[in-house]
């Protein structure tokens, strides 16, 4: 489902205010400090609470062998700057053999600054730039008005609500249910005057320390 661009850990995306890269073993405690929050995890299908030890780092494992297989795109989110904690997460997997699912995470202190919505904008440019997807799909809690207004702003229209099984919470649950096709999200990327804006553009890149990335840069607009 995903190309080779993605397969490899120094893909990363860039947006104005963002790094999504890969995540890795060094972001176990900052991931853990978010998901073991009981407020962050209710709202979620699969992230236990309580939070057992350990579990940050099969994450980390479990999604590294879905990106290097092109099975899945799972990344981390920091924010620019020296420290570069990760704050957040998101997610892309095959929903069926042409639709994607997205999910996402943002820790709590992060909350109300636009960036899930930055976050979730440059990983769904980047499903339909890169893959030959035609819709992408995602769910939020009824009670998640948060979630839902990353939704919209980022241009899914909402579908219908029903009973969804999330795992982690232990059975059925109301769910409204989103999705965002490639017609749609062509005709948004339309600038002013009518031109398509360029889709997200690959670079090689390197840090200081000489690391090699493979940077995805969001076009302005």
């Amino acid at each position: 489902m995903f190309p080779d661009l993605t397969s490899d850990d120094i893909f990363r995306i860039e947006t104005q205010r963002l790094w999504l890269r890969w995540p890795r073993a060094s972001d176990a405690a900052s991931i853990t400090s978010f998901l073991s929050l009981a407020d962050v995890a209710r709202m979620t299908a699969l992230i236990p609470h309580p939070y057992p030890p350990g579990e940050a780092e099969r994450f980390i494992m479990k999604a590294r062998a879905g990106n290097a297989n092109g099975s899945a795109l799972v990344l981390a989110i920091s924010q620019k700057g020296a420290a570069r904690q990760t704050i957040g997460l998101l997610g892309a997997h095959p929903a069926t053999a042409m639709d994607i699912e997205i999910g996402y995470v943002l820790a709590p202190p992060q909350w109300g600054r636009g960036l899930a919505t930055e976050a979730v904008k440059a990983l769904t440019d980047t499903v339909f730039s890169l893959t030959r997807a035609n819709w992408t799909l995602a769910n939020s809690r009824v009670n998640n008005i948060a979630s839902r207004r990353v939704l919209e702003k980022t241009g899914f229209a909402f579908v219908d609500t029903g009973l969804d099984f999330l795992p982690a919470r232990g059975g059925l649950h109301p769910c409204d249910r989103f999705h965002l096709d490639r017609k749609a999200w062509a005709a948004a990327k339309r600038s002013g005057d009518g031109r398509r804006q360029m889709p997200p553009m690959a670079q090689q890149s390197q840090d200081a320390s000489g690391n090699k990335s493979i940077v995805v840069q969001q076009a302005e607009g």
